[in-house]
């Protein structure tokens, strides 16, 4: 959703005064958010992304097996 002329114009006197009052994190906020721009564009997950993802997808066909064993128990 893209912002109004007068929102954009409050985030920009914010981020003004922000510098002012607050120059350090003012400069670590912009490296925060330089940092998750670069990491985000056209970037592949991470291993450990994949691995997690894998083991999520086991686990809940473990618990899908189980299940079905259960219910073929009973009937």
């Amino acid at each position: 959703m893209a912002l109004s002329m007068e929102e954009r114009r409050i985030l920009a006197e914010i981020e003004v005064r922000l510098s002012e009052d607050a120059p350090r994190l003012a400069h670590r906020l912009a490296r925060h958010g330089a940092r998750r721009r670069r990491l985000s564009v056209g970037r592949p997950p991470s291993r450990r992304v994949r691995l997690v993802a894998a083991a999520v997808v086991a686990v809940l066909a473990a618990v899908t097996a189980v299940a079905a064993a259960v219910v073929a128990a009973v009937t």
